[in-house]
């Protein structure tokens, strides 16, 4: 896998009968190596090893349901009061980020309404903070502290 624009993590990647394997330390499994999870392990590991976001209050893959539809959100973060924090919409880093890309992320933070939102492709990161007040998004230059 290429390298991020993330400080770099330390991983057990494992192939086995061709595919390769990367340990999810959060859900304690192994999981097939795509580019996407390659971003969401890098990220997860980043917050949790580097920014010191407590690895109990973050949720990958949930489960939510829009117009119907089942989806699944890469990233939830909570605050230590159990609410939504930060949502966080990985894709692959083969990807370019794009206002598709940023509206669904937007779509699953309308149903989270968490503060943050983060849409990342491992090579460019977009965070926002959003005022539910006045319904807009402020963009920032870095991942919020974890309060």
């Amino acid at each position: 896998m290429i390298k991020l624009n993330i400080p770099d993590q330390n991983f057990h990647i494992k192939k086995i009968n061709s595919k390769t394997y990367i340990f999810d330390f959060l859900r304690k499994k192994k999981l097939i190596l795509t580019p996407e999870e390659w971003v969401r392990q890098n990220l997860v590991s980043h917050l949790v090893n580097d920014l010191k976001y407590p690895k109990g209050l973050i949720k990958t893959e949930s489960s939510l349901k829009y117009n119907n539809l089942k989806k699944r959100s890469d990233i939830i973060i909570l605050d230590r009061a159990m609410r939504n924090f930060m949502v966080i919409e990985c894709k692959s880093f083969k990807l370019k980020l794009n206002n598709s890309n940023l509206n669904q992320a937007a779509i699953y933070n309308k149903i989270y309404k968490s503060r943050y939102l983060m849409l990342s492709n491992g090579l460019k990161h977009i965070i926002c903070e959003y005022n539910w007040l006045n319904e807009s998004y402020a963009f920032l230059d870095s991942i919020p502290e974890y309060k």
